[in-house]
């Protein structure tokens, strides 16, 4: 099974939790056309590792997170591109062949959306703990 890694800083400790933040680009970052192109992406994002031991770690420390790219990573995709696509093309095609307008069955779509984001809101206790990183430490 692959790994996904980012290297990163730790920026806060807590009980049993490191908080580490890295910056991700986008797969075009590495392009020379990007300046031209306007679609380069990078941000920076901070990540909850949890069930650590917080000792061996101090803030500013260089890690490295990584996610076991199987089906974790899927399932957040899933949840995140392909729930919601779904979602939105039932409802919108539901909502025009009870003959609804346009305006009106995009509105009734959107608002699937929301909900279903609502919801996975509402679950992302029970989500985060199915999707687990780890931290190693880098050496110098």
């Amino acid at each position: 099974m692959s790994v996904i890694k980012h290297s990163g800083e730790v920026v806060r400790l807590g009980a049993n939790t490191v908080y580490v933040k890295m910056t991700v680009n986008s797969a075009c970052s590495g392009c020379h056309a990007k300046a031209v192109c306007g679609v380069d992406e990078s941000e920076e994002k901070i990540v909850e590792v949890e069930n650590v031991n917080v000792g061996d770690y101090n803030i500013g420390d260089k890690v490295e997170v990584a996610l076991q790219s199987g089906s974790m990573g899927t399932k957040a995709v899933v949840l995140t591109y392909v729930v919601p696509f779904f979602v939105l093309t039932i409802m919108l095609i539901a909502a025009l062949a009870l003959g609804l307008s346009e305006g009106a069955a995009v509105l009734i779509a959107l608002g699937g959306i929301a909900a279903y984001y609502m919801l996975l809101y509402a679950m992302r206790g029970k989500i985060k703990n199915t999707i687990k990183f780890i931290i190693i430490k880098q050496t110098k």
